[in-house]
């Protein structure tokens, strides 16, 4: 094992230092279990300290939740085991399922709520009278646990969040710019799409990062809206860069020669716009931009061909993608002053447009909600009826731990070997916490001794915590320790009440790993193809009139694809029975093309009622593209051929109206859809309107 570094050995310093504290105060005010202080500690630690600040405040808000609902429940359902089992049973379900439908911090609260339930009112079913006295005993050494590492790793070298976000934006930042330069330079280098799924799959980690952020002890926090209106420029950006890769590509395949000259200069001067960070005059640069991409238009009229109509689309999204550039410029600037303590008043009201995407408009799988919930349910369940027939003394641990790991791994799409690793580390620990529980403890006689027992081992394990390669071995062998402290009695520990403990331990967690693998198990693949099947539906409802704004949209689709990303990596090495090449249908679908075709339909909405008399074009069109979506894998020729002929009818319809901002929008929107859903298709002819069939 490599020497520990700085940082490493301060998280580890700080944790221990936070869990003694807990112990030290549980232990002087009278606590009946100040181990349970020691684990909460460790459980909320973080390296940064608003990661720290937010799990806890939440952990803290979901514990008194869960201690609230069982002392109403245990006293009611007491003299019927069952009864109470299932009613513990559904409420973590239920709150289980609900937390997976938050992507933010504030999902621990309801996780917590769920099993805290559990680890409360399990051990305490045969005295249902003292439940309230167990409840505040468990709240209050938890509480404790979270605010004393919230103290230690907010005040003592508090190693602030802000900095390791900045970097992250940055680097997204600078993906995005090389994207643009090699997009808009027929020279440039053509990436591959797991590529570009990459920066998506950026935006969604910073996404998650930055709901810390508010908790941060930087003055990063302060910028918390400009962050979240910079990440979804970014998102914006994704669907707007691709259209135009994808445009340039199919000017050059109509052999457009004298196309490419003309737009050459100002392909250039846009890449420049980017390249130059320390411009101050940006807007008026990408006002010249503006004139000059409008003077490069091409005029609408009836006889405007598919070259023309190309151009016409790739001016709308260069006019787009100035803009954003110009928006990224001026939100990294207003965070930087920010950060230097200087914001501009108007930042944190963010006027003009400014604002971000809620969270709740990111993609939410209600199925896989549903499906950890009802896992978690019949594993509880197992273990409470093997408890209640044989009547074993020690058989509350065994939900208890079942609960816990079931809401641990529910949004991996394979728990199983997560639990499986869990469970191994945990039984690792069993040698540990014996010489702990039934040999060190009961030497002990001053706090003093504790510290000295507890040092060498936690201080380890500390480090081991802080290293991302072993969290997930330290972590499961640590909660096997305090948790074994925590749930038996250490003055009147012997070894039958340890053994016993740890058999319901490791009952519980086994169940936990078999009901997972039976009911919720799925594979890369799987998840893959229900993340596409997401987005066809989004878009079969859009074509059915369901109204979106385009920065929501833009940030679920983005969000798809950056959850798509490493499950596609996943699903392309994977080998399963059925051939080397089941997965290649996977590969072969282009996320970025669904969402570039959600984006021109969105923008289609939007225009609509300003088309007048060519709107009416419109409504075979959604219709058509509606079932397209809707029946997907699926494809049939006949529905195909009637979809072109209805994009090509509106194309017709739409030049026929009066030339304005909306006919072009509108063209640019119809001309990219054609582009996307029939790249190979003959190109568009400004002909006589035909007749569908």
């Amino acid at each position: 094992m490599k020497l520990p570094t700085r940082p490493e050995l301060l998280f580890s310093v700080k944790s221990f230092a936070a869990a003694m504290l807990s112990v030290y105060i549980s232990m002087r005010i009278g606590l009946p279990r100040p181990f349970w202080a020691m684990m909460t500690s460790y459980i909320v630690a973080a390296p940064f300290a608003g990661p720290t600040r937010s799990k806890g405040l939440y952990r803290a808000g979901g514990t008194i939740l869960g201690a609230v609902a069982v002392t109403f429940a245990v006293p009611q359902l007491a003299n019927a085991p069952e009864l109470l089992s299932l009613a513990l049973a559904l409420w973590i379900g239920g709150c289980l399922f609900i937390s997976l439908l938050d992507r933010t911090p504030r999902s621990y609260l309801l996780m917590l709520a769920g099993y805290t339930a559990g680890l409360i009112a399990f051990p305490a079913v045969n005295e249902p009278g003292a439940i309230f006295d167990i409840a505040l005993a468990r709240v209050e050494e938890i509480v404790l646990g979270i605010t004393c590492a919230t103290l230690v790793h907010s005040l003592v070298l508090p190693q602030p969040f802000g900095p390791v976000l900045l970097a992250r934006l940055d680097h997204a930042v600078r993906d995005a710019q090389h994207w643009i330069r090699d997009a808009l330079n027929p020279a440039g280098d053509v990436r591959s799409a797991g590529d570009r799924r990459k920066l998506a799959a950026d935006i969604t980690e910073l996404r998650v990062m930055s709901t810390h952020l508010p908790f941060d002890t930087s003055h990063l926090r302060w910028t918390q809206k400009a962050v979240n209106a910079l990440q979804e420029r970014l998102a914006q950006f994704v669907p707007i860069v691709s259209g135009i890769e994808d445009r340039l590509g199919a000017l050059r395949e109509l052999g457009a020669a004298s196309v490419s000259a003309h737009w050459d200069a100002l392909l250039k001067d846009v890449v420049a716009l980017t390249d130059n960070p320390k411009e101050v005059a940006i807007a008026g640069h990408g006002a010249r931009l503006h004139e000059r991409i409008d003077e490069l238009a091409p005029p609408v009229h009836r006889g405007l061909g598919w070259s023309g109509m190309i151009e016409l689309n790739l001016a709308a999204r260069l006019r787009r993608l100035v803009d954003i550039c110009v928006e990224t410029r001026a939100l990294r600037q207003h965070i930087d002053a920010g950060v230097s303590g200087r914001l501009p008043p108007e930042v944190r009201q963010l006027p003009g447009g400014l604002s971000s995407v809620p969270p709740s408009a990111l993609h939410l799988d209600y199925g896989m909600a549903a499906l950890s919930a009802v896992a978690a349910i019949v594993a509880v369940l197992i273990c409470c009826a093997f408890w209640i027939l044989t009547g074993w003394p020690a058989g509350a641990t065994a939900p208890m731990m079942c609960a816990v790991l079931c809401c641990f791994f529910s949004t991996q799409d394979d728990p199983v070997p997560f639990i499986k690793s869990f469970l191994s580390w945990t039984i690792y620990s069993i040698p540990v916490s014996a010489l702990y529980l039934l040999v060190l403890l009961p030497a002990v006689h001053s706090f003093e001794m504790l510290v000295l027992v507890c040092a060498p081992m936690f201080l380890l394990l500390g480090v081991l915590l802080a290293r991302p390669a072993t969290f997930g071995r330290a972590m499961p062998f640590l909660f096997g320790i305090c948790g074994t402290l925590a749930m038996v009695d250490t003055h009147n520990a012997d070894m039958v009440t340890f053994v016993n403990s740890m058999l319901s331990q490791v009952f519980g967690l086994t169940v936990a790993a078999v009901a997972t693998s039976v009911l919720r198990r799925v594979g890369a693949a799987w998840t893959a193809r229900r993340l596409l099947k997401a987005g066809w539906n989004e878009l079969a409802r859009l074509g059915s009139g369901e109204k979106t704004t385009l920065p929501e949209f833009s940030a679920r689709m983005v969000d798809r694809i950056g959850l798509l990303a490493p499950r596609l990596a996943q699903a392309a090495q994977s080998r399963p029975a059925s051939g080397p090449g089941v997965n290649q249908d996977l590969q072969a679908r282009d996320a970025l093309r669904d969402l570039r075709i959600g984006l021109n339909m969105t923008l289609l909405q939007q225009v609509r009622p300003q088309l007048g008399r060519g709107a009416a074009a419109l409504n075979p069109l959604m219709t058509q593209v509606s079932r397209h979506f809707a029946h997907l894998p699926a494809i049939d020729k006949g529905d195909e051929t009637q979809l072109l002929a209805s994009l090509d009818n509106a194309l017709r319809a739409i030049c026929e109206g009066s030339s304005d901002a909306s006919q072009r929008e509108a063209l640019a929107a119809l001309t990219g859809m054609r582009r996307d859903l029939f790249p190979a298709a003959a190109p568009y002819r400004p002909a006589a309107m035909t007749a569908l069939t």
